[in-house]
């Protein structure tokens, strides 16, 4: 297979891939929604959904790849993401490995198209577009269910938000949550908790990292400690971070949640 990709540039590909490692999350949601989850060999290290790629070996951080362990799987395709990933994809290419970079998306839409570019790749292009179809159904249906301005954080080591650019962002307006800094042009950044304070939104939604206990808890003690009277909201953590087809079904339990406690208010 001969393909032209614009970050990689003319890559040599075969017609079929038996082995395939994945190196981002989404990607290794996307195999499994696609029903090729077995051809998976090895995965990333944040590469945690669903619990059964937990048995496979761990090939990769999110920047820097075990070589010498990947030469031994011997896989067909290595895929990856682009942001972050940019250069790691560059490198492993260089290395002489199978490699394709999927782009990080600005906006769910994004995800789907990702869902087609796989589809075309992988062989599987009607079972991808069907997925994709389903998804865009799901997603049309939560346009505009609430009405109320969000500040959103999710946990990366940090406090990180986000403003516009961001496929996040995107979603949340489409909701009809508007986070408070869409003004913002910058897709991820670390917010001014002052700023915050003073924008004063009607929400708080915190994102955990993955594997915390009592989410809510913890964002409710954050918003005392910063002297925020807002109403809180809180994933289960790493999901509307994670780009996968996954993260519609968390887009749809962040809704619930939020209608909830602007319910309550």
């Amino acid at each position: 297979m001969r393909v032209f990709h614009e970050l990689l540039g003319p890559l040599e590909l075969p017609d079929r891939f038996g082995r395939i490692v994945s190196l981002a999350p989404n990607l290794t949601d996307a195999l499994f929604a696609l029903g090729l989850g077995d051809r998976l060999v090895g995965r990333s290290a944040f590469c945690h959904r669903p619990a059964q790629v937990l048995s496979l070996p761990v090939v990769a951080s999110y920047t820097k790849t075990r070589l010498d362990l990947l030469r031994r799987l011997g896989p067909d395709l290595v895929l990856l993401s682009t942001g972050v990933q940019r250069e790691q994809a560059l490198r492993l290419k260089e290395e002489g490995f199978p490699v394709y970079a999927v782009p990080l998306p600005t906006s769910p839409y994004g995800i789907l198209e990702n869902l087609s570019t796989l589809g075309h790749l992988l062989d599987v292009e009607e079972k991808a577009l069907e997925l994709a179809h389903q998804l865009a159904l799901r997603y049309a249906r939560l346009k505009g269910r609430l009405s109320a301005t969000v500040y959103f954080e999710m946990d990366l080591g940090g406090p990180i938000t986000v403003g516009r650019g961001s496929y996040i962002a995107q979603a949340l307006l489409h909701l009809g949550l508007r986070p408070i800094f869409l003004d913002v042009p910058q897709a991820y950044f670390a917010p001014d908790l002052e700023e915050v304070k003073r924008r004063r939104p009607d929400l708080f939604l915190y994102e955990p990292k993955p594997w915390g206990k009592n989410p809510l808890e913890k964002a409710k003690a954050l918003a005392q400690e910063r002297g925020w009277d807002f109403l809180v909201v809180a994933t289960d953590g790493d999901e509307l971070a994670h780009y996968g087809p996954m993260f519609f079904a968390f887009l749809e339990k962040a809704a619930q949640r939020a209608e909830e406690a602007l319910a309550k208010a």
